[in-house]
């Protein structure tokens, strides 16, 4: 920055002699040799770190340019230095700092002298500058700081507006999840009687009409019965599906290779029509609740029976594994560290598109046609129902024609 001087004098040489002496400090400098021409700069350049003018000149002296310089409120900043070759007095003096002088340089200059004064009034100027800079620049902090916290303020109330709603969302899924399961439960229940009484008579009609409905109609029959009882399996997977939520049964310790095989034995007959052989490790006593493990090992083990390869014997492997997940920030504690025993139920079946793998779970989801495979689509969604009961989670790899391996993690914090 090079710092900009008015010098103000009638006399040409008076101007060239200090603008010679100052011109060394690298100062820029604009003349004028009478007030009207001051002011007249004035009204475009306002700028100046220091003016220097002659108290006598012709039209306005000094005295007289420098009251009406200071009229202006832009102007006020800018010092005035008077230079006068007569000694006025103390009562003239005091005129001049009255229009607004801040000191007096006498003729003949003292190059010394007028170099000194100039630089203190100009460093003024300069640390001036940098203070409004300064200050500019704190303001605009200011105004960033002022607007990021109003922002924060703004993005914490709509966090806390969205974390109300998910809550009410919450209470409302929880509340019709629970009407649709009682929904469910009693709607099955009424289907009972008459779907009994449809299975009965169509009985009935098969044993005494057999022969006098020819083949068309032993067919129909037939096909009567066939829905009937596919539709006595939905109807028992559905209230086996809502109880699950209303299962009151205590947690407990339990062997779960005890629970597995009492399934397994119910199941005798289907693994040796299979001829299926089942290879079972190890499993650990958990907490859980025994009456809604039955249907997780079962469920699971009859879809490996189902889902098996055409004239290749099922093979089933189950076994289990420790493992834990720290959810502490700090990888090195153990305090937080929730333990998980996983078991997996391995086949060598015919498998499914991994992309799949989610979707399995879903209700009524089925990955082959009804002619194909029967079931009812209900299975692992109460599978994966029985698991979320326990706080737990359950998954599945597979791979067409390779088999495959359903996981069932369960926390194991509480191992007997």
């Amino acid at each position: 920055m090079h710092p900009k001087i008015l010098l103000v004098d009638d006399r040409e040489d008076n101007l060239l002699s200090m603008e010679s002496i100052l011109e060394p400090d690298g100062y820029r400098f604009v003349k004028a040799t009478s007030g009207r021409e001051v002011l007249k700069i004035l009204l475009v350049e306002f700028d100046f770190a220091l003016i220097l003018m002659d108290v006598k000149m012709p039209n306005l002296n000094g005295f007289e340019t420098a009251s009406l310089i200071y009229e202006r409120e832009k102007l006020k900043h800018i010092p005035i230095v008077f230079i006068t070759a007569n000694n006025y007095g103390d009562e003239n003096v005091f005129k001049g700092y009255r229009a607004g002088a801040v000191d007096y340089i006498y003729k003949p200059v003292n190059p010394e002298l007028l170099r000194a004064k100039v630089s203190v009034f100009v460093d003024l100027y300069k640390k001036n500058h940098q203070l409004l800079a300064q200050e500019q620049k704190l303001m605009t902090i200011n105004k960033n700081l002022e607007m990021e916290i109003n922002e924060r303020k703004a993005s914490q109330e709509k966090v806390t507006e969205l974390n109300h709603q998910l809550l009410e969302n919450i209470s409302r899924l929880e509340s019709a999840n629970n009407d649709l399961d009682l929904f469910a439960f009693m709607a099955s229940h009424d289907l009972q009687a008459p779907l009994r009484k449809i299975r009965m008579f169509s009985d009935r009609l098969a044993l005494i009409a057999s022969e006098e409905v020819g083949e068309q109609g032993r067919n129909y029959i037939n096909r009567i019965q066939q829905v009937s009882e596919r539709m006595q399996t939905l109807i028992n997977d559905i209230l086996e599906f809502s109880k699950v939520s209303s299962q009151e049964e205590p947690f407990e310790d339990a062997d779960l290779k005890e629970i597995l095989n009492e399934v397994l034995s119910e199941m005798d007959v289907a693994i040796h029509e299979k001829n299926a052989s089942i290879v079972v490790d190890d499993l650990p006593v958990l907490r859980v609740n025994a009456v809604l493990m039955r249907p997780l090992f079962s469920n699971i083990i009859s879809n490996a029976l189902k889902y098996s390869k055409k004239n290749t014997p099922p093979v089933i492997r189950i076994h289990s594994e420790f493992s834990a997940v720290n959810q502490n920030a700090n990888a090195g504690s153990k305090e937080n560290e929730l333990r998980y025993c996983r078991i997996f139920i391995e086949d060598n079946g015919i498998g499914f598109d991994q992309r799949y793998a989610e979707e399995i779970f879903d209700m009524f989801r089925r990955l082959h046609p009804q002619a194909e495979f029967e079931g009812t689509g209900i299975g692992l969604a109460l599978c994966k129902k029985i698991v979320e009961k326990h706080k737990g989670f359950i998954s599945a790899r597979s791979k067409k024609g390779e088999g495959s391996a359903f996981i069932i993690s369960l926390p194991s914090n509480h191992v007997a």
